[in-house]
């Protein structure tokens, strides 16, 4: 089915649209644009709304429920979900006949082109972008959306067979979803999002849709050194390739050193063994961006060439939010990781550097364990400053842990004050960053303005 035919499959049937944000307002314009009947749903109030949307909505028919009883009026024939609205919410709208759907799920009913798509608990945002830019570089045309770029429910029309879609896919997109792509990357699993998932198990299930529904002919990558990853590899029906740091693989991507040339990841298949990158010629900092680069390059083994891949990594810096290095002043090199929503996150972080650090964390709790990151910051930081609705929970994790000797730990109102206290502490070949080990919601909108804001407060010091 393409785009034209699922949109007149809509027409004639009421449509509700919950969330009017970032990825359902071009499918409101997509809808509305086609004639279709459709009713958006939002529990914010009308006051928080630039008015000129609402009225855009309004003049192309839409009706609108705002507030707190925005899902008392479900009663729409298809009903397009926001990624993080659980499902469970919209059981009885199931049960009384309503179709549950989202921009995501209808993209793949429609995408003309093949779709490589990437999921995990860390890891997602960098290798969905080494994998588009890579295919790009070979002269494919490429799409990118899910958690990254935009929607692409509405570009479907312009698509074409020889394109690409490279997808960024949440557990919350994913846990509806009754098509997989073409291939999926599954970069590793570890406890996250478990303030909305009912449980660790949950999680675990609505990530493994993202190759549950593969057949036969199509490829799923996942990481051999994660038991998880590992044990729902032996779950896929496409064909498997694993990549690891710590042991060669018969298919897919691993670490290995000859003796004389130092670390390089390997390609393992049908053909044989040959080396593809050396890790010297790997710019991004980090044992786990080297992970990323092996899940991609054992993603794209047969449709982008070695050499290709070599000239990427010797010049790609890395994704904003991620191990960003915002400046460095007096010779203290200050880093931006807003994306470390997680405690195993801020762990690949602390890694990636070879000296202790000033740590920067806190934020919202999101409902995981931070038993695991004491002991790493007790053997990575050199002084930890907390803020935020995490910083009792991090502090205790830090002092409790058995190597916990007298870490300096300084907790602050607000991020400004946390940026000029580690300005005071740090001298010339420091290492400050910021990676919060926890969600941006308790004073943020998201993590890329926690970032943007620590970047601005960086900046402006003298």
């Amino acid at each position: 089915m393409d785009l034209t035919a699922y949109l007149n499959s809509l027409r004639g049937k009421p449509v509700g649209v919950i969330g009017i944000g970032v990825s359902n307002t071009p499918l409101l314009s997509l809808l509305l644009g086609a004639g279709i009947d459709v009713t958006a749903c939002d529990q914010k109030e009308e006051a928080a709304f630039d008015p000129e949307l609402l009225r855009s909505l309004r003049e192309q028919g839409c009706r609108l429920v705002l507030g707190a009883d925005y899902l008392s009026r479900l009663d729409q024939d298809v009903i397009f979900r926001t990624p993080g609205l659980h499902p469970r919410f919209l059981e009885d709208a199931r049960r009384r006949g309503s179709e549950i759907t989202s921009e995501m799920e209808a993209f793949f009913q429609v995408c003309p082109c093949p779709i490589l798509a990437v999921t995990g608990s860390d890891g997602k945002t960098t290798t969905t972008t080494i994998l588009s830019e890579l295919l790009r570089a070979v002269g494919r045309t490429v799409h990118v959306g899910g958690n990254i770029g935009h929607p692409l429910l509405s570009e479907a029309g312009s698509m074409r067979p020889e394109d690409w879609a490279v997808l960024e896919l949440s557990s919350f997109q994913l846990m509806t979803m009754e098509r997989s792509p073409h291939i999926a990357v599954t970069t590793n699993l570890a406890p996250n999002h478990l303030d909305v998932h009912r449980d660790f198990a949950e999680y675990i299930t609505a990530k493994e849709n993202i190759f549950t529904h593969q057949s036969a002919q199509d490829i799923a990558v996942f990481n051999a050194d994660n038991e998880l990853t590992l044990a729902a590899s032996e779950r896929a029906p496409g064909q498997v390739r694993l990549f690891s740091r710590r042991h060669p693989v018969e298919r897919g991507t691993y670490l290995w050193s000859d003796g004389q040339n130092g670390e390089a990841i390997y390609v393992s298949n049908d053909q044989g063994r040959r080396m593809v990158l050396p890790l010297s010629g790997i710019k991004l900092p980090g044992i786990h961006n080297v992970e990323n680069y092996m899940a991609a390059i054992a993603a794209v083994d047969g449709l982008v060439d070695d050499e290709t891949i070599r000239a990427f990594a010797r010049d790609f810096g890395g994704v904003e939010h991620r191990i960003e290095l915002v400046r460095t002043l007096r010779g203290v090199r200050w880093y931006n990781d807003a994306i470390a929503s997680s405690p195993s996150r801020t762990t690949a972080c602390l890694n990636a550097f070879h000296s202790k650090v000033i740590l920067l964390a806190g934020g919202k709790d999101k409902g995981i364990a931070y038993d695991s990151l004491g002991p790493v910051i007790n053997d990575h930081v050199k002084a930890l400053i907390l803020c935020g609705a995490t910083a009792g929970v991090i502090r205790e994790a830090v002092t409790q842990a058995e190597n916990y000797a007298g870490l300096p730990i300084t907790e602050v109102s607000d991020w400004a004050a946390a940026v000029h206290t580690a300005a005071e502490l740090a001298q010339e070949g420091d290492v400050v960053v910021m990676s919060p080990a926890s969600t941006s919601f308790d004073l943020f909108r998201n993590f890329m303005e926690k970032g943007r804001v620590f970047k601005e407060l960086v900046n402006a010091l003298e």
